[in-house]
C-alpha cells in the first residue's frame, strides 16, 4: 500500500503537470508580449529624429503613456510596447529598440542611479497645439509648422480673432508663427511696401481691428499680446520663434505709449517712448530701447546689434552656439528643453537673431549661449503657473532665411539638432516630473500591459 500510495503521490501532480503545461505554452506568448517595450533611442544610432518626436507624440494620443529618459543616449524615450507604435516607426523611418521587460528594468535603474546625471520623467498625456498665424500664406516660412507636419503632430491654427473670442481656453501649448505684436506689420514697409503680399496683410489687419473695436492695428495687437499673457499666467504653455519674441515683449511694455510712426498708423508715436516703457509686465526682457525709425529693420536693441556687421565678423562655418548642461534630477524642466545628440548648434539669422544678454531678466533662465559673444540664442521661464520659451533666429537648417525663400525640405534633415529644440517644447506640457522612488519606477515595468493596435 505503501508503494501504490507512493505512486499515486508522484502520479497526481505528473498529470497535473501535464493538464496545466498546455495551457501555460498558450499562455506564453501573451505574457512575453505584454512584458515587451520599446526604447526610441535619440543618439546619433536614431536614424530620424525628427519623426521620433511625432511617434511619441501619437502614442500618448493614443491614450498610452511612456517615459522621457533625460541625458540617457540623447534623451531617449521608453514606452509599453504596441503594434501601432511599431507600425509607425517603421513606416516613418523611426530607429526603435524591441526589449524585455527585464532590460527596461536594467535602463530604469541605470538612469535613477543617484551619481548619474540622468533621470526619468513621465509622458502622460499629448498636449494641445495651435499655431498662431494668418489664414493666407506669406512669403516666407515658418520653422516650427514645418517640424510639426514633418514629425506629423497635429495642431490647429488661430489668429487674432479667435485669441480674442476665447479659443486660447481649449489650447495647452501655442506657437508664435513669425510674427509682429507691435502693430508695425514686420517693418517691411522701406522695403515691401508696394507688394502685393504686403499690401493685402495691411488691409487684412486694419480690417480685422476694425471688426474687433479698435481704432489701429496696433491696438488690437496689444490686446492679443495680453490676452496670451494671461493664457501662460493660467498654466499655458508659449513657445516662439524671431520676432515673435522680441515684438511680444515690447508690445506688453508699450501698453500705455505709442511706438508706431506715422507710415503705419497715420499719427507719430511718443517722441518719449522709451522713457515711459513698463517692463513689470515682459515675460523675458526688460531695459531696453525701442526704434522708432519706420525705415529700420529691427524693433529694438533686444536682438543682437548691427547684423550686417556681424555678418562680416562671423565665419558660417564657424557660426554655432552651446547648450547648456543642467542637471537632470534637480533642474528637469532645462534638461528636458536641451536634449540633444550634440552641445553644439550651427548658428543661423532670423529677423530677431538672438538675445543681448543684459535685456534679459535675472529670473529667465538661459538655456543656449554663442560661446565668446554677448548673444543668447535660446531662453526658458514662467509666468504665473504656466512656462514661456524664446529661440531666436527664423530656420535651423537656412543660415540666412530671406523673404520668399522656398521652405526647408526636412526630409534632407531628419536628425537637425537645432530642429530638435523645437520638438522637446511640444513634449514638455506632456512631462510631470513626479517624485517617486526607484522601486515604484520599477514596478510600473511589471503591471500588465494591454497590447494597442
Amino acid at each position: 500500500m505503501r508503494n501504490q500510495d507512493r505512486r499515486t503521490t508522484i502520479a497526481t501532480p505528473l498529470l497535473l503537470a501535464l493538464l496545466v503545461l498546455p495551457i501555460l505554452l498558450l499562455a506564453a506568448p501573451a505574457t512575453q508580449a505584454q512584458s515587451n517595450y520599446v526604447l526610441i533611442p535619440m543618439d546619433d544610432s536614431q536614424r530620424n529624429h525628427l519623426k521620433a518626436y511625432g511617434v511619441m507624440f501619437q502614442h500618448l494620443q493614443d491614450g498610452h503613456t511612456g517615459k522621457w529618459l533625460l541625458n540617457y543616449r540623447g534623451g531617449s524615450f521608453l514606452a509599453p510596447q504596441t503594434e501601432s507604435m511599431v507600425r509607425r516607426s517603421r513606416v516613418r523611418g523611426v530607429s526603435i529598440e524591441q526589449i524585455p521587460a527585464t532590460r527596461a528594468r536594467q535602463i530604469i535603474e541605470e538612469v535613477e542611479r543617484p551619481n548619474v546625471n540622468m533621470s526619468v520623467v513621465e509622458l502622460e498625456k499629448a498636449p494641445s497645439i495651435a499655431v498662431y498665424t494668418p489664414d493666407h500664406a506669406l512669403p516666407w516660412d515658418d520653422a516650427v509648422t514645418l517640424a510639426l507636419t514633418y514629425a506629423e503632430v497635429p495642431y490647429e491654427t488661430i489668429y487674432n480673432k479667435e485669441v480674442l473670442q476665447g479659443a486660447l481656453d481649449e489650447i495647452d501649448w501655442l506657437h508664435l508663427h513669425h510674427e509682429d505684436f507691435t502693430g508695425q506689420h514686420g517693418k517691411f514697409w522701406a522695403i515691401y511696401r508696394n507688394q502685393p503680399w504686403y499690401i493685402r496683410q495691411v488691409r487684412d489687419l486694419e480690417e480685422m481691428a476694425s471688426e474687433m473695436g479698435y481704432d489701429k492695428v496696433s491696438k488690437m495687437k496689444k490686446a492679443v499680446a495680453w490676452t496670451i499673457r494671461e493664457f501662460i499666467e493660467d498654466g499655458g504653455f508659449l513657445f516662439a520663434m524671431c520676432s515673435g519674441t522680441d515684438t511680444f515683449d515690447i508690445a506688453l511694455a508699450a501698453m500705455e505709449v505709442d511706438i508706431v510712426p506715422t507710415q503705419f498708423d497715420g499719427d507719430p508715436a511718443d517722441p518719449d517712448a522709451n522713457e515711459k516703457l513698463d517692463f513689470r509686465h515682459t515675460l523675458a526682457f526688460h531695459n531696453f530701447e525701442v526704434t522708432l525709425d519706420p525705415a529700420e529693420y529691427r524693433h529694438g536693441n533686444i536682438d543682437i546689434l548691427n547684423v550686417q556687421q556681424r555678418m562680416a565678423e562671423v565665419d558660417e562655418e564657424m557660426d554655432y552656439f552651446t547648450l547648456f548642461n543642467f542637471s537632470a534630477k534637480w533642474d528637469p524642466v532645462p534638461t528636458m528643453l536641451t536634449q540633444n545628440h550634440v552641445s553644439s548648434i550651427k548658428g543661423f539669422y532670423g529677423q530677431t537673431t538672438a538675445f543681448r544678454k543684459e535685456t534679459i531678466k535675472s529670473n529667465v533662465v538661459i538655456l543656449a549661449q554663442t560661446p565668446g559673444r554677448d548673444e543668447v540664442k535660446y531662453i526658458h521661464g514662467n509666468l504665473g503657473e504656466g512656462f514661456f520659451t524664446f529661440y531666436g533666429g527664423h530656420d535651423p537648417e537656412d543660415y540666412t532665411h530671406r523673404v520668399g525663400d522656398p521652405p526647408t525640405e526636412l526630409d534632407l534633415f531628419p536628425n537637425s539638432p537645432g530642429y530638435r529644440l523645437i520638438l522637446n517644447n511640444i513634449l514638455f506640457p506632456a512631462a510631470q516630473k513626479q517624485e517617486m522612488q526607484t522601486d515604484r519606477l520599477l514596478d510600473e515595468l511589471f503591471l500588465p500591459v494591454a497590447s494597442g493596435k
